[in-house]
C-alpha cells in the first residue's frame, strides 16, 4: 500500500503496527476513546419494529427517521474531488490529488443516497429482526439520533438486511432493488459528490462554516435532520458533523481509483470515513476531509448512511 498522507485515523495499538501509516488520532476496536468531548448518557427505549417495517416508502420524502431511508437521487456526471493545501490552508495533506495537481475530476454514475444517517431506531429494527448480537451501546441511544458504536462489518450487515427487506417492499425503491440495485455503503467519491455537489464547495452549504447548518464543535449527537440545510446541493442532512460516516472505500492516497472500491472488501485495511463528528472543529467537518478507521473501531462518534446503487 502506498504511503498515506496526514489525516485523521482510528487504529488499534499504535501506528507502528502498520508500515507507512501517518500519525493521526489513533484508536481501534478495544482501546478506550481519548476524545475530549463526551456525549450525554444514553437512555434505553422501546420501539415497535412492526411499525417501522410497514412505514411508508413509496418513493416519497419522509422526516420519520424510524422508517426506511428516504433516498435522494444524485445525478450522473463529473465533480471536483479533493482539495489543495497550497490553495486552501484548511485542507489536510491527504486531500491533495497528486504531486502535480491539487484537485481531480471524477465522473460518478447516477446513484441514490439516504437523506439522513441511519438512526438508532432503524438499526434496532435490524438487530431485532435478525437476532444479531450487538454492542448494547448501539441500540441504547435516543431513537432519532444517528446510530453509533457500530463497526464497518456491522454497517455492511445492516446494508444486506435492508436490501433483502426492501426487495419485498412495494413501491419505487423496492422496484429498483428487484431490478438489481443494491444497498451499499457509499464509496468515498459518491459521498463527496453528494456532500459538495459540482461547485467545489468546502461545506455542504458553501465555503464557510456555519453552526446553524450542522452539528460540530458541540458536545453530543443530535437527532438526524435537526439542522435544516436549504443550501445543501442535494438536500441531504448532517453531511457535516453529527457522526463520522463509514464508506466502502479502503483508505489509500489519491488519486482516487474506483477499482480499489470493488476489490478486497474483506481485506485487512483502514476504511475511509467522511463528514467529521459533533465534537470536531470546523476544519474536520469539511466536504473533502478524509478520516480512516480500523474496521473493528466502535466509537460514540462513528456511524453511517446508506446508498442505493445500480
Amino acid at each position: 500500500m502506498k504511503k498515506k498522507g496526514s489525516g485523521i485515523f482510528f487504529r488499534p495499538n499504535t501506528v507502528k503496527t502498520r508500515p507507512n501509516c501517518a500519525v493521526g488520532l489513533v484508536l481501534g476496536p478495544e482501546t478506550p476513546s481519548v476524545h475530549p468531548k463526551k456525549i450525554p448518557d444514553p437512555f434505553f427505549f422501546a420501539i415497535a419494529v412492526s411499525a417501522m417495517l410497514i412505514a411508508g416508502l413509496a418513493g416519497q420524502a419522509t422526516t420519520d427517521a424510524t422508517a426506511y431511508p428516504d433516498f435522494v437521487e444524485i445525478p450522473a456526471g463529473p465533480f471536483t474531488m479533493g482539495a489543495d493545501p497550497a490553495a486552501d490552508p484548511r485542507a489536510f495533506d491527504n486531500e491533495k490529488w497528486s504531486p502535480a495537481a491539487g484537485e481531480g475530476t471524477v465522473d460518478v454514475p447516477a446513484f441514490m443516497i439516504a437523506r439522513h444517517e441511519v438512526t438508532v431506531a432503524q438499526f434496532t429494527a435490524f438487530v431485532r429482526a435478525t437476532g444479531t448480537t450487538m454492542d448494547a451501546n448501539a441500540t441504547a441511544g435516543p431513537p432519532m439520533h444517528p446510530v453509533t458504536f457500530v463497526t464497518w462489518p456491522n454497517a455492511l450487515a445492516y446494508c444486506r438486511w435492508l436490501e433483502s427487506t426492501l426487495a419485498k417492499t412495494p413501491g419505487p425503491i423496492g422496484d429498483r432493488v428487484r431490478a438489481g440495485w443494491h444497498v451499499r455503503l457509499p464509496t468515498e467519491a459518491q459521498w463527496e459528490k453528494a456532500a459538495r455537489g459540482s461547485d467545489r464547495r468546502a461545506y455542504p452549504w458553501g465555503d464557510q462554516p456555519r453552526r446553524d447548518r450542522a452539528n460540530f464543535e458541540g458536545t453530543g449527537t443530535t437527532p438526524v435532520g435537526q439542522y435544516a440545510c436549504p443550501e445543501c446541493a442535494y438536500g441531504l442532512s448532517d453531511m457535516s458533523g453529527n457522526v463520522w460516516e463509514w464508506t466502502s472505500s479502503p483508505y489509500q492516497p489519491y488519486p482516487y481509483d474506483p477499482t480499489d472500491d470493488r476489490a478486497n472488501l474483506e481485506a485487512d485495511a483502514l476504511w475511509v470515513m467522511r463528514g467529521g463528528h459533533y465534537g470536531d472543529p470546523a476544519r474536520q467537518a469539511r466536504t473533502t476531509t478524509r478520516g480512516a478507521a480500523d474496521p473493528g473501531a466502535r466509537r460514540a462518534f462513528i456511524g453511517f448512511r446508506v446508498a442505493l446503487v445500480p
